[in-house]
């Protein structure tokens, strides 16, 4: 991988850094490819229980690079051939996140707009410095954010998620958090000690556990109750008969740490 994107593995917690704030850590086509290896990497490690995705400058990220994009309309095509792939590309990447078995948290400093909002709408968990905004403001210039709408209608409500897309303004951190983008916000010097801590806490969960958990959250979340109930139920007694809640359950009762290995 190129120095654009570090990594960092550290106590079981993989971080990535979103590392270039001279183009605003904007998603070109290479750098989304780029990220989807590492997140699959990162799925099919085992030494990986959870991973935090941040980055440097005063920008998250400025979703797609609009350079990339205007250059490629000089094609013969006009640039089909090229928004059909990026476009698929980085959807993709935003299903890698969401289907990784391992939990995702965003731990943004800075601004997040178009697809670099959706990035943060499509993690597990998001954090932000109490200076962050965020925006989906594709509609300010003829492009309305219709995939970064697939991510952040599913974290929040039609209303809010309305007036993003349709007047593109920036929302501020606690705005972001009251209306469910973001778990909450910190001061700036604060946030990466905070979001660790988040990050270290669940990485001392059951590995086996998180897997069937997250993919359980995102299955259900699409079915009627009745299905999900259904579902969720034998998700959970599949749960109960594995080893993982029996040495769980036998800890709790006996007032010791479990043994996850």
């Amino acid at each position: 991988m190129s120095d654009l994107i570090i990594e960092d593995f550290k106590d079981s917690i993989l971080k990535i850094t979103l590392n270039n704030p001279s183009q605003q850590n904007t998603l070109s086509h290479q750098f989304i490819n780029d990220l989807k290896k590492i997140f699959e990497n990162a799925d099919n490690n085992d030494e990986v229980k959870v991973i935090i995705l941040s980055s440097s400058g005063k920008v998250f990220s400025a979703g797609h690079n609009l350079k990339e994009i205007k250059s490629h309309r000089e094609d013969k095509d006009q640039g089909l051939h090229f928004f059909t792939t990026l476009i698929n590309t980085c959807s993709d990447l935003m299903l890698k996140i969401i289907n990784n078995s391992k939990p995702v948290i965003a731990e943004v400093k800075g601004i997040a707009t178009a697809a670099g909002c959706q990035l943060v709408a499509s993690c597990d968990l998001a954090y932000a410095s109490e200076g962050s905004k965020f925006a989906t403001p594709g509609v300010n210039i003829g492009l309305f954010c219709s995939t970064p709408m697939v991510a952040l209608s599913r974290v929040v409500n039609n209303k809010h998620s309305m007036e993003m897309l349709l007047t593109g303004d920036f929302i501020n951190a606690d705005k972001a958090k009251s209306i469910g983008l973001i778990n909450n916000y910190f001061n700036e010097d604060k946030l990466v000690d905070e979001t660790r801590a988040i990050a270290a806490k669940i990485a001392n969960k059951s590995s086996q556990t998180l897997k069937i958990g997250k993919k359980a959250f995102y299955n259900q979340a699409e079915m009627k109750i009745s299905d999900a109930y259904k579902y969720a139920s034998e998700i959970m007694i599949k749960n109960m008969m594995n080893q993982v809640s029996e040495e769980g359950i036998a800890a709790f009762l006996e007032k010791r740490e479990p043994n996850w290995s």
